[in-house]
C-alpha cells in the first residue's frame, strides 16, 4: 500500500517544464503470447528494478468472493515444486535485494529490486510461480486466515477505515469500488479452494500482464531473457468490441477507436447518476464525532483529472489547505480535517472528513466544509494558492523521481491503464495548463448536493457484533 500511496503522488506530479521534454529511452516489446515487456537501460548504479502488473484487482471481483485478489498477494509467496513457503523472498533478500507485492482496486503488482547479476533468476523463478504455484489446501486455509486477521486490525478496528468502508459501500451502488480491497469478512471467512484456483487461471496470465525492467541491463539481452522463460506460457489474447449504456453516467478516459480486450472478463462497469444525497449513520465505538463526505468523479485519464487535483490540494490537501485551516486553525471545530481526489481507472471519489473536538458536532463540521466546497464554485482560487499547488506537485515529482524503482512503477501504471506508456511524458503540459477558471468549473460541476453520501459516526457505548439479529 505504501508504494501505492507512492505512485499516486507521482501521478499528481508532472506540471514541471523540465519534465516536459525528458523522454525515457524505454523499449516496447510484446511477446507472443501477448505479455506487453518494457524496458530501460540506467547504468547509474549496479541495479535493477522489475515489477509485474496483472490487470486484476478487487474491481474483477463479485459478491461473495470480495478480497480474493488481495489473497493472491501472500498465495504467490506460497512456492512451486522448485521452491518452498517464501523461498523465493529468501532468496531475493539473501542476496540483498528487496521484494513486496500489493493489491489495489484495479492491479496486483510483484515488485523487485535486486543486483543485476541476479537478473536471470529472478525471471526464473518469477516464471516458475506464474505457472506451478502451489494453490493447495494447506496453503489457501494458512493465508486465508492471514488475510481475515489482516482485515480485522485494518479496517474492522481502525479509527477510519471502517468509515471508508461504509463512504464506498454507499456512494456505489453498481460499481465493484463499492468493497474495500480487503473484502468482506463473510465472503473472505467462505472462500473456497476451486474459487481461488480458477481466479488464478483466468487472471494471471501473460496476456493480462505487463513486466517493466529499468536498471543496469542491456535491453536486447533481457527482451531474450524474458522469452525464454515467459515466452512459451500460453496466451490468450483476442480482440473484441465493447459497449457502453448510454442511460448511464460513465465518468472514465474515452476509449479509442481502436478497442482491444482480451477474453479475460474485463467489463467497463457503469454507475447510475446519483440523483440524490445520500446519509447515513454508522454506530461504532469512537472518541470523537466524525463525518466523511464524498463525491463521485471522473478516473484516471479523464481530461478533468488534472484540475480535480488542484483542486483537491487547495480546498483539504494538508495543513496548509482551507478545510483544515478554517476547522482546525481558525475555528477550533475539530481536531484534524481533510480530504482527498482518489481517482481510480474507472471512476473515483472526491471526500471529505473531519474529527470533531470534543463537544463540537458534526453538524458544525459539514456546514463548514460545505461553505469552503461552496466558495470554490462561486470564487476564484488566487494565483498564490494555485502556484503553491502546482509547486507542491513538482516537489513531490522531484522527491521521488530519481530511483529505478519509481520509474518501473510509473511505466507499469501508465502502460497498464491507459494501454500507452508514453502517455506518461503529456502529463506536464495538462497540469501546467489547469487555470482557476478550470478549478471553479469542475467544483460546479462535481462538488453537487446531489452528488454527495455523507457518513456521520455515531458514538456508540457497544461494541460492534452485540447488536446482530438473533
Amino acid at each position: 500500500m505504501k508504494k501505492l500511496i507512492v505512485v499516486l503522488l507521482f501521478l499528481t506530479a508532472m506540471a514541471t517544464s523540465a519534465f516536459a521534454a525528458v523522454e525515457w529511452p524505454v523499449d516496447k516489446n510484446v511477446l507472443s503470447n501477448g505479455m506487453v515487456l518494457l524496458t530501460m537501460e540506467d547504468h547509474s548504479t549496479p541495479s535493477v528494478s522489475l515489477e509485474i502488473w496483472f490487470h486484476v484487482g478487487s474491481k474483477n471481483e463479485h459478491p461473495g468472493i470480495t478480497g480474493i485478489s488481495h489473497l493472491f498477494e501472500h498465495l504467490m509467496f506460497m512456492g512451486t515444486d522448485k521452491m518452498g513457503p517464501e523461498e523465493y523472498s529468501k532468496i531475493i533478500q539473501k542476496n540483498g535485494g528487496i521484494c513486496n507485492a500489493y493489491t489495489s482496486y484495479d492491479m496486483t503488482v510483484y515488485q523487485e529490486d535486486f543486483g543485476k547479476d541476479q537478473l536471470e533468476q529472478i525471471l526464473d523463478m518469477e516464471s516458475d510461480r506464474l505457472q506451478h504455484l502451489k494453490i493447495n489446501e494447506k496453503n489457501f486455509l494458512t493465508e486465508r486466515s492471514v488475510i481475515v486477521e489482516e482485515r480485522g486490525f485494518r479496517v474492522d478496528n481502525s479509527q477510519f477505515a471502517d468509515v471508508l468502508e461504509q463512504l464506498y459501500a454507499n456512494s456505489w451502488l453498481a460499481h465493484p469500488y463499492q468493497w474495500m480491497i480487503t473484502g468482506w469478512k463473510a465472503d473472505i471467512e467462505n472462500l473456497t479452494l476451486r474459487q481461488c484456483q480458477d481466479y488464478f487461471k483466468t487472471y494471471y496470465n501473460p496476456a493480462n500482464a505487463v513486466m517493466v525492467i529499468v536498471g543496469d541491463i542491456d535491453a536486447k539481452e533481457t527482451v531474450k531473457l524474458v522469452d525464454k522463460y515467459f515466452g512459451k506460457i500460453p496466451g490468450n489474447a483476442v480482440t473484441v468490441t465493447s459497449s457502453n449504456s448510454s442511460s448511464l453516467r460513465v465518468w472514465r478516459r474515452k476509449q479509442s477507436q481502436q478497442t482491444v480486450i482480451d477474453n479475460i472478463p474485463r467489463p467497463l462497469y457503469n454507475e447510475p447518476e446519483q440523483r440524490g444525497e445520500r446519509r447515513v449513520d454508522f454506530h461504532k465505538m469512537s472518541q470523537l464525532p466524525v463525518f466523511i463526505a464524498g463525491y463521485h468523479v471522473p478516473g484516471e485519464g479523464h481530461a478533468d483529472q488534472y484540475a480535480l487535483d488542484i483542486m483537491g490540494r487547495i480546498l483539504s490537501g494538508g495543513q496548509s489547505s482551507r478545510i483544515y485551516k478554517r476547522l482546525v486553525y481558525d475555528e477550533q471545530l475539530a481536531l484534524a480535517a481533510g480530504g482527498e481526489y482518489g481517482p481510480r481507472e474507472q471512476a473515483g471519489l472526491f471526500y471529505a472528513y473531519a474529527f470533531m473536538q470534543p463537544g463540537r458536532t458534526t453538524a458544525e463540521g459539514e456546514k463548514a466544509v460545505y461553505e469552503e466546497i461552496d466558495k470554490m464554485k462561486t470564487q476564484m482560487v488566487t494565483d498564490e494558492e494555485l502556484q503553491k499547488a502546482k509547486n507542491q506537485v513538482e516537489a513531490e515529482f522531484y522527491m521521488g523521481i530519481q530511483s529505478n524503482e519509481s520509474k518501473v512503477e510509473l511505466l507499469g501504471r501508465f502502460q497498464t491503464f491507459q494501454g500507452d506508456y508514453k502517455l506518461l511524458f503529456q502529463l506536464a503540459d495538462k497540469y501546467a495548463a489547469v487555470t482557476a477558471d478550470d478549478i471553479m468549473r469542475v467544483a460546479k460541476t462535481y462538488l453537487d448536493p446531489r452528488n454527495r453520501t455523507v457518513i456521520t459516526v455515531i458514538q456508540d457505548t457497544k461494541p460492534s457484533g452485540t447488536m446482530g439479529m438473533k
